[in-house]
């Protein structure tokens, strides 16, 4: 038997080399085989079948490649892209699109209460209706629909890129938009209604208030002056994350339906998550004494990623263009904010920055 030489004083057969490399490559086909028949087993024998068959629900890869390749445009290409262009005058967009978004939410929250939650749904505890009836499957064609309703909203950082207001896409921001539909993704793949559309019938029913102000912000200044709730809208997006944990943690004391546990628990900690950011925002932007201006009016931006000077943009913008000898009108050389900066300005103070919820 042939023998090696190893660590300058132990004998080892050459054979012994092969047989734990044989050994290993089983082992790895082994673990493979078995990832991949428990990942199987969980797509095609535990997630609800009526859904299986509907876009982008057969695996949850594609709705990852989507929100990757969303990240890598507003944080990457988009910015290089706009490098060297004049930001986009986009009011009549913004004011079109919350219009749209304003209107799809209030069909997301009808749905929502038509096929459950005002046609006998229980707060305690609610299962799932698999079967394939008129109002199981309406139900769950509503829970898709919102999971589609987070792609849409990916049109909210688009427009801040086209705008060049990078300030406002910041990391939470895009991790929170990018985030939102792959975790919608599992509770329409397993969980399409029940007790976890309390969540969606909450978040959609904040939607039409908060891009309702959005539309109305876009407007202008002589909308604005109306806007004085904005610090409101804030407050009810806290008070939905409090109402989403209490009514999904309820379920770790008491689970009469037989309720998917793991999801009480997604759920929970998303809203404690979401609450945290939301009030942490609220405490800075409205419960803390901001510093004074400095000499040079220099303009700190909330989130600390930016700072500006207020009429820095003017001159380019192309609102001042439309002024005789290129001059800006007295009002906007005043708050040192174009319509565009002052509608974005206004939804920064209600939106994190970080979170669109």
């Amino acid at each position: 038997m042939r023998m090696t030489f190893v660590s300058g004083w132990t004998l080892i057969p050459v054979g012994y080399f092969g047989r734990v490399i044989n050994v290993s490559r089983i082992f790895a086909m082994d673990l493979i085989n078995g990832v991949y028949g428990g990942w199987r087993y969980l797509m095609d024998e535990l997630s609800d079948p009526r859904t299986n068959e509907w876009p982008l629900m057969s695996s949850p890869f594609p709705t990852i490649a989507i929100s990757l390749t969303y990240a890598y445009i507003v944080k990457v290409l988009g910015p290089r892209l706009m490098e060297n262009r004049k930001p986009f005058e986009l009011r009549k967009v913004l004011i079109v699109y919350n219009a749209i978004q304003v209107a799809f939410s209030i069909w997301l929250f009808y749905e929502a209460c038509v096929a459950g939650w005002t046609a006998g749904y229980s707060l305690r505890c609610q299962p799932v209706d698999y079967s394939r009836s008129e109002m199981g499957l309406r139900m769950a064609r509503g829970c898709w629909w919102y999971y589609f309703s987070k792609f849409t909203e990916f049109f909210d950082t688009f427009f801040f890129v086209m705008r060049k207001r990078y300030d406002q896409v910041s990391t939470l921001h895009v991790i929170h938009h990018g985030i939102m539909p792959v975790s919608v993704w599992w509770g329409v793949k397993f969980t399409p209604g029940g007790h976890s559309s309390f969540f969606g019938l909450l978040n959609t029913f904040v939607h039409i208030i908060m891009y309702a102000y959005y539309m109305l912000a876009a407007m202008g200044p002589k909308v604005q002056k109306y806007l004085w709730w904005k610090k409101y809208l804030t407050v009810l997006q806290m008070i939905q994350f409090v109402m989403v944990m209490l009514h999904a943690f309820q379920l770790l004391i008491w689970n009469p339906c037989n309720y998917p546990i793991a999801f009480a628990y997604f759920i929970g900690a998303h809203a404690v998550m979401f609450y945290f950011l939301f009030s942490n925002f609220y405490k800075k932007a409205y419960t803390q004494r901001k510093p004074k201006k400095d000499k040079d009016d220099k303009l700190a931006l909330s989130n600390g990623n930016l700072e500006s000077e207020p009429n820095k943009n003017i001159e380019s913008s192309p609102i001042s263009s439309s002024f005789p000898n290129g001059k800006s009108s007295s009002f906007y050389q005043a708050v040192g904010k174009t319509v565009e900066d002052s509608y974005s300005a206004t939804r920064h103070r209600v939106y994190v920055g970080s979170v669109n919820n």
